[in-house]
């Protein structure tokens, strides 16, 4: 099964977050460039920095939590299927 979702979709899961914290170890990370608070463009970036800040952090982990709590259900069942 494949069901085709947005970038603004997949940015709201909060799991671009989650990725990025390990492409980070590696130098890497997603980037979203936005126009007129729309994504314009996603790409791969070579990036210095490591990690996040503590804000952005408890925000991912929550985000990420609340995305869990939402959809557990169907991913257990996709999981099964």
């Amino acid at each position: 099964m494949v069901e085709e979702k947005t970038w603004e979709e997949f940015r709201n899961t909060k799991l671009l977050w989650f990725i990025n914290q390990t492409l980070h170890l590696f130098g890497w990370a997603i980037v979203y460039e936005f126009e007129d608070k729309k994504i314009k463009r996603v790409y791969p970036a070579r990036v210095k920095f490591r990690g996040f800040d503590s804000t952005s952090n408890t925000n991912g982990y929550i985000g990420l939590s609340e995305y869990l709590k939402d959809n557990i259900d169907d991913l257990l069942k996709e999981a099964k299927d």
